[in-house]
């Protein structure tokens, strides 16, 4: 909504123009007319559409043709004041803005109105108004204000009598949001809940039987099965703007987030959300019941997976696809390639931690904080307290930890992502590469999300990113005798001093291990810096991939003020892999329960 309107009166001298505005102040016909009013301005409370508004005089005699462009240009709308005998002042006023026509007569004469706005598009009505008369004079501002709060340009094409494919749009998004179970009709609960919130009162049923009355007996398929359809829906939008109630769409698409010029507002998709420094972004226990609210009513065939037809239903409230291709060797998906349930919100917490400013668009578009009635898709997120605080208390609250993988070229990086996926070496894709691989785990009966990020190799240059996270993979081959190398020296160089916890992954463990050319075998070399022994990996198996060894990551990450001591304690480690056990079985078990109910 605009803060304020700027009114600018132009005309031919002694049309009446500053007669308008004194008989506006004064509620009479005044009996002397200066040359030019002053400018005035209505305060906010005494207007009906609560905006303060100026009212801004020309007078050729006084002002300039210079100043005549500057108040122009400054002007929200243009009101051309002419006499029936007098349209020399249409002409020579020629420009994109808003216009209304005042037409200073004591008689109807709307058959020289008509031809008027037929011949010019930018006017947006006329008004027959007399100042002597005091006629219309209120109607008159009250228009010129409605002009710019709520113009009808924008939504509606006179010519065709339809709707414009940009305000089609919107509202189409805007049902879509409205429609929670995703049937393709909004029943009156819906109704209802789309009428709170954007008019802050409900309709009575007898109020939402009369709508749908109006909807069936102007279209056939407007209503269905009791409920309003889309097409019903735009209809409903094109009756509100052809009766002069524009104002109603203007509020709905302001309240879903829309501007002017029926775009979604910056303010509205990237709310303010400050994130201090060593603070991560995740998101909050709402925003996963909202997630799972938009997966479960695109899931039709309730798979626990989406299908590319589902996915592609689920972003139409989206200017554009959202995820790319390798979205699917960034989360688990099922057999057919399909993003599962829980791929499905890791990809979310994926975007939320490395993007929270996409993350907040992405919610926007979704509908989040008017669905849930928050002020902002903002109170969806949860910034982290400092890393440094949990060191010192030893316990963290964060849900999501990063463990950046760095190797060689060739070491088995990617292999050590997907094998996080579910993925052996025979279900590896190598087009659509992903840098990212993000999945649960449990770590004390707790659900963690840890992201891996495959580092790309450059041991000259380590940048903060590459070395701003949780836990550290060095990956090496057991078969490629130089490849030990690289991750002794990214060890020695960036890792040593660090308060990092490390683990080496001696990859490719089903092929036969050789000799590495380094000082020290990598046994040696992890006991002399005091590191876990490496741990042997494979993705080239037949057999389920195992997360015990994600486990114990997602533990470092999580505890790194712990001893080596405790951390090769076989005991501790069971108990951490325990409970990841249980509560995998338990969670799937849990959604799938939730699926049969609905």
């Amino acid at each position: 909504m605009r803060k304020d309107v700027r009114i600018l009166l132009v005309g031919e001298p002694k049309v009446g123009k500053t007669s308008l505005i004194m008989s506006l102040v004064s509620e009479e016909f005044p009996d002397e007319v200066p040359l030019r009013a002053e400018e005035i301005t209505i305060p906010a409370d005494v207007t009906p559409e609560r905006v303060p508004t100026h009212i801004v005089d020309y007078s050729e005699a006084e002002q300039s043709e210079e100043q005549l462009y500057q108040e122009i240009s400054k002007a929200n709308v243009i009101c051309i004041v002419y006499s029936v005998n007098n349209k020399k002042s249409i002409e020579k006023v020629s420009m994109s803005s808003l216009c209304i026509h005042c037409n200073l007569v004591e008689h109807s004469s709307m058959e020289t109105i008509l031809p008027i706005m037929n011949q010019y598009q930018d006017i947006e009505t006329c008004v027959e108004c007399s100042a002597k008369n005091l006629k219309n004079i209120s109607e008159l501002f009250y228009y010129a204000q409605k002009a710019v709060l709520h113009p009808t340009g924008p939504l509606y094409c006179p010519e065709e009598k339809e709707l414009k494919p940009s305000c089609i749009k919107a509202l189409t998004r805007i049902f879509k949001v409205s429609d929670l179970d995703n049937d393709g009709i909004l029943n009156d609960n819906e109704l209802n809940f789309f009428q709170r919130t954007c008019f802050n009162t409900p309709l009575a049923p007898q109020a939402l039987e009369d709508v749908k009355n109006v909807v069936r007996r102007n279209m056939a398929d407007g209503v269905k099965d009791n409920g309003l359809t889309l097409k019903g829906f735009l209809f409903l939008h094109t009756l509100f703007i052809q009766r002069g109630r524009h104002e109603t769409t203007w509020t709905v698409l302001r309240r879903f987030g829309y501007d002017d010029d029926l775009e979604l507002t910056q303010e509205y998709l990237f709310p303010l959300i400050k994130i201090p420094p060593d603070c991560t972004t995740e998101l909050n226990h709402n925003a996963y019941l909202f997630l799972q609210s938009i997966f479960d009513k695109h899931d039709k065939d309730r798979d626990c997976a989406l299908s590319p037809e589902e996915l592609k239903d689920l972003f139409k409230v989206f200017p554009y696809m959202p995820w790319g291709p390798d979205v699917k060797n960034t989360v688990c998906t099922n057999d057919q390639g399909w993003i599962t349930y829980q791929g499905y919100l890791s990809q979310w917490t994926l975007t939320t931690y490395l993007d929270v400013q996409r993350s907040l668009e992405y919610l926007g578009y979704l509908g989040y904080s008017i669905i849930y009635e928050h002020e902002s898709q903002a109170a969806a997120i949860t910034v982290t307290r400092n890393k440094r605080i949990d060191l010192q208390k030893k316990q963290t609250q964060r849900s999501v930890f990063r463990c950046n993988v760095l190797g060689a070229q060739g070491s088995g990086k990617s292999g050590f992502l997907q094998a996080f996926l579910g993925k052996n070496l025979q279900r590896i894709r190598e087009d659509h590469k992903s840098l990212y691989a993000i999945n649960t785990t449990y770590v004390y009966g707790q659900e963690k999300y840890l992201l891996l990020h495959e580092v790309m190799p450059d041991f000259d240059f380590l940048s903060e990113a590459d070395l701003a996270c949780d836990v550290v993979c060095l990956v090496y081959d057991v078969n490629d005798p130089r490849s030990f190398e690289y991750c002794a020296k990214t060890y020695k160089q960036y890792f040593m001093d660090s308060k990092i916890p490390c683990v080496v992954i001696a990859a490719k463990s089903d092929l036969h291990e050789v000799r590495q050319h380094y000082s020290l075998p990598p046994l040696e070399f992890c006991r002399k810096h005091k590191l876990h022994p490496p741990q042997p990996f494979t993705c080239n198996t037949s057999d389920p991939l195992g997360k015990e060894l994600y486990t114990r990551l997602t533990t470092m990450a999580m505890y790194p003020h712990m001893a080596q001591a405790d951390l090769k304690n076989s005991t501790f480690w069971l108990r951490a892999s325990l409970g990841a056990t249980v509560c995998a079985v338990l969670g799937f078990a849990m959604y799938r329960a939730l699926l049969k109910q609905r």
